[in-house]
């Protein structure tokens, strides 16, 4: 055979391989996000399952089931508990606002009346001295919401099967990668059509990330929630559940985060005539809450991605808003992937001798 029909046999054959992969990905997209969920799963509870192995010898088996019943107990019941909490709490808010329980006309007056007087003049300068629009506008919002939860409720019951099914996937896929993983990785670098240098460093940037965005975002969010939803609770606020969760959410966000809830609450407590509890609420929010983020941070991710706040801020929220709760790690994911790429080549590349314009370089 010619070398010409060598060439064609070869791209051929990377032509059908692409088209039977692009088959494959079209097949198993239903499950995408249960098989995402399943890998992070196998990378997190890796140690947790080479620990069973190890107590018990040559037991692979028996190791992976284990894990899985530890995965089970640990993250998903308690995951179920809690989403049925905040379902509850957000519908008895909706209701209550619908019902004029919850009067924000009322409770922004009494915060205006307890402003100095020149603030309140500011106020009436700026044409936000009157509350009753932005009232108005709130509870049109929240009608519309409550029949966006409706229809979410119905969606959900009358998906019950196919919630089943995924999370029996993810399960069953877990149970093989925690047993399979590694040997399944190897196979996977070798394979790759990249120099065996570039995919070990590629896929060690894979895994640092996903352990960073998981401990660093997910449960330091979840650590502030808890904290957040117990000073709300002493705070004799309600639905601490909920709050919990929007101050793990928000929790994400540099800088300010956890405070974009707090701060409210400790303001309208103030205002409201509840001194000792805004106060408590802006010592835990300052001293509590915040510091947990500086303690366990460095203690659980250990070391730097190498992403810039803002780029994990931007790609989170992009990842949200496109593909839902698995966007919290494939954001940032994406983001560190690309990064690395690109640092791959500007170290193969060698330094960078190209005078950027206005230094000295011509124009």
């Amino acid at each position: 055979m010619t070398d010409q029909g060598i060439v064609i046999n070869q791209g051929g054959f990377l032509l059908f391989l692409g088209a039977i992969t692009l088959a494959l990905v079209y097949v198993v997209w239903p499950f995408a996000a249960p098989l995402l969920w399943a890998t992070l799963a196998a990378i997190m509870f890796q140690p947790l399952y080479k620990w069973f192995l190890g107590r018990w010898g040559n037991g692979p088996n028996r190791a992976a089931i284990a894990s899985l019943l530890v995965i089970t107990l640990s993250v998903l019941v308690p995951g179920f508990i809690i989403g049925g909490l905040i379902v509850d709490e957000a519908a008895q808010i909706v209701l209550a606002f619908q019902s004029g329980e919850i009067d924000l006309l009322a409770w922004s007056g009494q915060i205006y009346n307890t402003l100095p007087e020149s603030a309140q003049q500011a106020l009436d300068r700026a044409g936000f001295g009157g509350f009753a629009e932005v009232q108005a506008r709130i509870q049109d919002f929240l009608s519309e919401s409550a029949g966006l939860i409706a229809q979410q409720a119905i969606a959900i019951g009358g998906g019950v099967f196919s919630f089943a099914l995924s999370l029996a996937v993810g399960l069953y896929v877990t149970y093989f990668l925690l047993r399979d993983g590694e040997r399944i990785a190897t196979r996977l670098l070798h394979d790759l059509p990249l120099e065996t240098a570039v995919a070990v460093q590629l896929a060690g940037k894979f895994l640092s990330i996903v352990r960073a965005t998981i401990k660093g975002s997910v449960v330091v969010g979840l650590v502030q929630g808890t904290l957040g939803a117990i000073t709300f609770w002493i705070a004799g606020l309600p639905s601490v559940v909920l709050f919990g969760m929007v101050m793990a959410i928000f929790s994400m966000i540099p800088a300010v985060g956890t405070g974009l809830v707090w701060i409210p609450a400790a303001a309208w407590l103030l205002a409201t005539g509840a001194t000792w509890q805004g106060l408590f609420v802006i010592f835990s929010g300052v001293v509590i809450i915040g510091m947990a983020d500086n303690v366990l941070r460095p203690i659980l991710v250990g070391r730097d991605t190498g992403i810039p706040d803002w780029i994990v801020l931007i790609t989170t929220l992009g990842g949200i808003a496109k593909l839902g709760l698995s966007g919290v790690v494939l954001g940032p994911l994406v983001a560190g992937l690309f990064m690395a790429g690109w640092s791959i080549i500007q170290r193969q590349r060698g330094p960078d001798t190209v005078p950027l314009p206005g230094d000295g370089a011509p124009t």
